[in-house]
């Protein structure tokens, strides 16, 4: 049986073999609804995740399933056009495998998007907001287990999950281009289903501004593969008990897609900059 690194460098070099004009810095993980972005990409190459060795598939609706790698003012970047979630049932190494990946192919900067639920109720759907921390609700998280040197330490920090200087950066981008956003911490949640009211109070009184499914699990493997990651979430709704209507997934994305312009717009940017 092959290891872990063993079937990441198999993905890799795979991945090298098929792409060769581009050799990305700059890696995007696109949310629900949110894989606009690679609209804006230029001399656009694809690779689809069944083609990948050893690569997860996507198995959620608003999840395309592919690699995108293309150019934006001539800075290559990797859009990673759907991810993997722990609820699926993958485990979080296979979630949070193409970070693995990312790393050996040289991306050095790792921008993460969702599309999550609101608790913080000066907020509305529709809302960018720049992650400035996380809290991990998951229950458990990718680096359980034996750990390869090879990509990490053992005891990464996490005092800076998403880095400063990238969110400065962000922010002076989003005031040149007259982008609304806020800031606030996202909290990851298994999920599959939405949260009940009880679980989003106590959720917003450990201080979280927003609620989602994802985004933490990459987060915590870039950190510890030495990637700096930066963070935005679109609020596509209200969580329970702050929004009367009932959630599905299909509003999700319908919303997503409302303010993925704003979106793609500000990253784009943000990537020139970075």
């Amino acid at each position: 049986m092959i290891n872990m690194y063993e079937k990441v460098m198999e993905s890799t070099k795979y991945i090298q073999d098929k792409v060769t004009k581009f050799k990305p810095e700059v890696a995007v993980i696109l949310g629900s609804g949110l894989g606009n972005l690679v609209d804006v990409l230029e001399d656009k190459e694809y690779i689809y995740y069944k083609d990948i060795p050893n690569f997860p598939e996507s198995t959620v609706k608003g999840h395309e399933g592919r690699l995108v790698f293309g150019s934006i003012n001539g800075i290559h970047v990797l859009a990673m056009q759907g991810r993997f979630h722990y609820y699926e049932g993958y485990t979080m190494k296979e979630v949070t495998y193409p970070v693995y990946v990312m790393k050996q192919l040289g991306i050095q900067k790792l921008i993460v998007t969702n599309a999550c639920g609101g608790i913080n109720t000066s907020f509305n759907p529709g809302t960018l907001m720049l992650i400035k921390d996380f809290i991990n609700l998951f229950g458990t998280n990718p680096l359980i287990g034996v750990n390869d040197e090879r990509f990490g330490v053992r005891f990464p920090d996490m005092s800076e999950p998403y880095k400063l200087d990238l969110i400065d950066k962000a922010k002076k981008v989003a005031d040149g281009l007259g982008v609304e956003y806020r800031e606030g911490i996202y909290a990851g949640f298994m999920g599959p289903y939405y949260e009940t009211a009880a679980e989003i109070v106590s959720i917003g009184g450990q201080g979280a501004d927003a609620v989602g499914m994802s985004t933490v699990p990459e987060t915590i493997a870039a950190n510890y593969l030495g990637l700096d990651v930066l963070g935005i979430a679109c609020i596509t709704n209200m969580a329970t008990g702050i929004q009367k209507n009932k959630h599905s997934h299909e509003n999700v994305v319908k919303t997503a897609e409302k303010i993925s312009n704003d979106l793609c717009k500000w990253v784009a940017e943000i990537i020139k900059a970075i």
